[in-house]
């Protein structure tokens, strides 16, 4: 009887040993980012950027880490600086360039630096404005860049006389937008050149959004394709097109002739042909395409076509007849490789996905080798390496194993019909489920719209997941992760048609008898909260809500956020023309807002860009005016998400809180 009870005991000693930790909301700081990676030439070894937050100084500390592809062997490159981005060898692989902030205050700008040895980086760069991107010319003694006008009336403005016209762009705008410009400095001499000049501008994106458009040099060096908007206002970027620069005369041809909705060429490795994007029948609101044009000139040909997904990113292979490109893909992030003639064929990469952030976060290098920063759902992103398109993905770091040994909630894809539409969904098992048993559910609705919900990492769901809840994250019709007609079946119905999508999801999931139907939230950031609190006003049943940089009124976007008049494309046509007010009210969830009974927590910035703050406090008086508990919290930053890790820690604390004080029956905020 004591040699049963012994092995009793020790058995519940060794899962009690072997049991995995919670993820919990500390372990925010256990996270480490990791992006960028680029091929060395070669094909050695990887750099990257890494970064880790640091909450006692409230930024996120990023270095630059060299991986042996061999062995693993880390390697710091940089130490101390405050940023540091954009890594990028010289095409003879004997330097590395990359970006970090210098200055301090208003004068704190972007430079570019560079390492020849593995020792102290000198600075190359003391661009008035920063430098935004660079590229290497193939003969590495020189390298372009890109950086903003001062403003021609800088001296005035100092005096106060700085007043500005004001264009398309948001409603905090405090100075005329300057143009962006190419320039060219000798990494031998120091000697700076400009290249380009106007009125009109490179592009320069406002996050969250894919990076500018890079520069691609010719292979002789001698041409630089880059993306030409018609004005530096955040609104103008519409009107983009593919130009080709002459580095010698300064002579600037364009490659297509269009004038809208072009972006990110590159040239192939002969330099005889281009491959650039471009939106699917010239529609705003379509899938973007890979086009291939020959250098000399005129539109080329679609090549993705039959593939019928959004381009987020796209690589010339080595023989120079093939294209790596990826994006979303039902309820996966997929690489293809999509020949010049033919069907293209999906990479295998297991249950990986690759980072997505309107940007597939990859390099292929001269011999075809791919490293690709990727997560699933239970593991958090790590950087790996495939020798060849058809090998297997290799693992190359382990920056969050702690974190990745932790509780995580399991997960599947939820697939289901509605109005000739397929559609999926990720669902997040509470941790520690148990069947037969009922639990509450969260509906976590992604923003964009042209975005999607896939098989990847996410912090704030697994949280929710260690908490107790179901999360299920929909994909409904504008998303970006299942083709043409789907993403623009969202144009001039930006709620209906969406909100019929969800609710059926939601329906199949109640049908299962997992979920405790009388304890069931919603929540979303920026379209996402556009559906939150288009859901809340228009089903009822729902028991809390959490509207993040929502949505609610789409004259105010129109007027007033940074993507500004181009909103119209999706809505109907401008508000102040004929009748078409009537589309902006019935496709706004402020005009049903009164209907909503869940508790409701608000949270905005109070100068966020892209969704103008105006709309939160609208939500607000309608919710008290009606006697809905509500609160409103913003923070006082100029950006639609916080990038500092406190405030990113503390929206999270807000969300766990909100639910469980409403679904679970704790204390409240």
């Amino acid at each position: 009887m004591r040699i049963v009870f012994a092995v009793i005991v020790a058995v519940i000693l060794c899962i009690t040993v072997t049991a995995q930790k919670r993820f919990e909301l500390a372990d925010l700081a256990k996270l480490t980012t990791i992006s960028d990676p680029q091929i060395s030439p070669d094909g050695k070894s990887i750099v990257l950027v890494v970064s880790r937050p640091e909450y006692k100084q409230n930024v996120f500390v990023a270095e630059l880490v060299l991986i042996d592809i061999v062995s693993g062997k880390q390697t710091v490159l940089t130490q101390n600086r405050p940023v540091v981005s954009q890594p990028r060898w010289s095409p003879d692989g004997a330097q590395l360039a990359f970006l970090a902030k210098t200055g301090t205050g208003k004068d704190a700008a972007n430079q570019i630096f560079i390492l020849s040895t593995f020792g102290e980086a000198r600075q190359l760069t003391k661009a008035t404005k920063g430098v935004q991107h660079f590229s290497w010319k193939p003969d590495a003694q020189a390298i372009a860049f890109v950086s903003a006008d001062e403003p021609s009336n800088k001296a005035e403005a100092d005096r106060g006389n700085d007043g500005f016209e004001v264009g398309n762009n948001d409603m905090f705008l405090i100075a005329a937008p300057t143009p962006s410009h190419i320039w060219l400095m000798s990494t031998v001499s120091g000697e700076v050149k400009r290249l380009t000049s106007g009125s009109w501008s490179l592009p320069v994106t406002i996050p969250p959004g894919a990076p500018s458009s890079p520069l691609s040099w010719s292979p002789d060096g001698k041409m630089i394709a880059f993306v030409k908007v018609i004005g530096p206002h955040s609104g103008d970027v519409p009107n983009r097109s593919v130009q080709l620069l002459n580095v010698e005369t300064g002579a600037i041809a364009p490659l297509t002739g269009r004038r809208k909705f072009e972006g990110y060429p590159s040239f192939s490795a002969d330099g005889t042909s281009i491959n650039y994007g471009y939106l699917r029948d010239g529609i705003q609101g379509n899938i973007n395409d890979i086009y291939v044009s020959p250098v000399t000139g005129g539109e080329g040909r679609c090549i993705t076509t039959a593939l019928d997904r959004e381009m987020s990113r796209a690589f010339w292979m080595p023989d120079g007849k093939t294209l790596l490109v990826g994006g979303h893909d039902d309820n996966r992030v997929s690489l293809w490789l999509q020949p010049m003639n033919g069907t293209a064929k999906k990479l295998n990469l297991g249950s990986l996905s690759p980072s997505w952030s309107f940007w597939i976060d990859a390099f292929v290098d001269k011999n075809g080798a791919i490293a690709f920063t990727a997560s699933d759902p239970g593991e958090p992103t790590e950087l790996y390496y495939m020798s060849s398109p058809t090998a297997q993905p290799r693992r190359l770091t382990h920056f969050n194993k702690e974190v990745g040994d932790m509780s995580m909630g399991k997960w599947e894809t939820i697939r289901w019909e509605l109005e000739g539409f397929k559609h999926n969904g990720l669902l997040t098992y509470p941790v520690n489920y148990t069947a037969g048993s009922k639990y509450p559910l969260v509906v976590m609705v992604h923003g964009g719209p042209a975005a999607a919900s896939v098989e990847t990492f996410s912090s704030r769901t697994q949280l929710l997941a260690n908490h107790g809840y179901f999360v299920f994250e929909p994909n409904y019709r504008g998303s970006d992760n299942m083709g043409s007609a789907y993403k623009k079946a969202i144009i001039k119905d930006a709620g209906a048609g969406p909100g019929r999508d969800v609710m059926a999801g939601l329906a199949k999931l109640k049908n299962t008898g997992m979920i405790d139907t009388g304890r069931i939230g919603v929540t979303g950031w920026s379209y996402g909260g556009f559906m939150t609190v288009w859901l809340a006003g228009h089903y009822p049943g729902w028991k809390a809500a959490i509207a993040g940089a929502a949505v609610t009124d789409w004259v105010d976007q129109y007027n007033l956020g940074d993507a500004n008049v181009n909103r119209a494309a999706a809505v109907g046509g401008s508000p102040w023309i004929g009748d078409n007010m009537k589309l902006y009210t019935d496709q706004s969830p402020i005009t049903m807002a009164h209907k909503i009974t869940a508790p409701t927590l608000i949270l905005a910035n109070t100068a966020d860009p892209r969704v103008p703050v105006t709309q939160s406090y609208k939500l607000y008086h309608v919710l008290k005016d009606n006697g809905i508990p509500t609160k409103f919290i913003a923070w006082n930053i100029p950006a639609h998400n916080a990038s500092d890790p406190v405030r990113q820690m503390e929206v999270s604390r807000l969300w766990i809180d909100w639910m469980d004080q409403y679904l679970m029956n704790k204390k409240g905020l």
